[in-house]
């Protein structure tokens, strides 16, 4: 039986969510040391949705609705107060590339919405793990046209004007809506990205998949922000992207450490916190209650629990060889 507005609007206990396992022509049909999983079916494995909308709750009073039921059900117990619109807003995924992704580009919020979607994609990828070699493309290179584009995706030469970076594990790097951008083989991304999976495809290499080529040419930017960003070390924590609509950063747990600590709202002149989501990127954890004021959640390897804003204190335990990483929304001008 759902629960009733008044049942969540004041307190909502963390809760974990299941993974969702999302077939990619360029992916993986096995996913260890990563995930005990190996695809069965002919589709490989290219991303795992880690709070995707279709993704179930596995823990709490929603155990077994979807994401997207529950933030409908409890957005302001989830987010707080004051939030701009009562959905979630960040889609969390872990790439597994085997092949060349499409040469691709995502709108901004305007675009998007100009064609009808509630919003655009703004995105960051971590590294959590890269190969010697490993490359991403991020951005044209300097002095390109869109003539140029437009010619490169004709005859096949696209990826000549593309900005290349290799990737090393740990670090961070950021494309925001307008960026031409393609992820190759070789390593493991964390992505964090607003919460919508629209993507123009450029050039995809020949495969049999629909191109958006013309959207792509109105969505591309010549110069954008994307790149490498450089972190930022603080004494609890070290900020790896701090960005319009997602803050990400990753936390040392010395045995344990109290839910108010983990907060951002430590930082000097940082907002009360709102909803959290945490990312074992190695290792796993306790979440526990120091009141009982819920059942212990426990966050496995490349696991998600999600932080309502509403949770009641809580203290973090380290189980072994935890890499803690936290990951916040943010909207321009305004922060939970």
């Amino acid at each position: 039986m759902p629960l009733s507005a008044s049942d969540v609007a004041s307190v909502l206990a963390p809760f974990r969510i299941a993974p969702k396992f999302v077939g990619r022509v360029w992916g993986s049909h096995d996913l260890r040391p990563w995930y005990d999983f190996v695809a069965q079916k002919d589709e490989p494995i290219g991303e795992v949705w880690l709070t995707g909308d279709d993704c179930r709750v596995e823990t709490g009073p929603f155990t077994g609705q979807t994401l997207a039921e529950t933030f409908a059900q409890a957005a302001v117990a989830l987010l707080g107060d004051g939030a701009p619109e009562p959905a979630s807003p960040l889609l969390l995924k872990i790439i597994f590339a085997h092949d060349k992704l499409s040469v691709q580009v995502h709108p901004n919020d305007v675009l998007a919405q100009h064609y009808g979607q509630p919003r655009g994609k703004t995105e960051c990828w971590y590294a959590l793990a890269a190969e010697p070699g490993a490359q991403v493309a991020c951005g044209l290179k300097p002095g390109v046209t869109m003539d140029k584009v437009r010619q490169g995706i004709s005859d096949g030469t696209l990826e000549e004007s593309l900005d290349v970076l290799d990737v090393a594990a740990g670090e961070m790097i950021f494309v925001d809506a307008g960026t031409v951008h393609a992820i190759w083989p070789g390593s493991i991304l964390l992505e964090t990205q607003q919460n919508c999976d629209l993507t123009y495809r450029m050039y995809d290499y020949g495969r049999p998949r629909e191109l958006h080529i013309e959207k792509s040419l109105e969505a591309t930017r010549l110069l954008t922000h994307a790149g490498k960003m450089l972190p930022q070390t603080l004494a609890d924590r070290t900020i790896l992207i701090d960005a319009d609509y997602f803050r990400v950063e990753r936390m040392p747990v010395a045995g344990s450490r109290g839910s108010s600590s983990l907060s951002a709202a430590t930082l000097p002149g940082a907002p009360e916190p709102g909803l959290a989501y945490l990312f074992a990127a190695a290792g796993s954890a306790s979440i526990v209650s120091p009141t009982c004021a819920f059942k212990p959640v426990e966050l496995p390897p490349r696991g998600v629990v999600a932080i309502p804003a509403s949770s009641p204190k809580f203290e973090l335990v380290d189980n072994g060889g935890l890499d803690l990483i936290r990951i916040t929304p943010r909207w321009p001008g305004k922060a939970l």
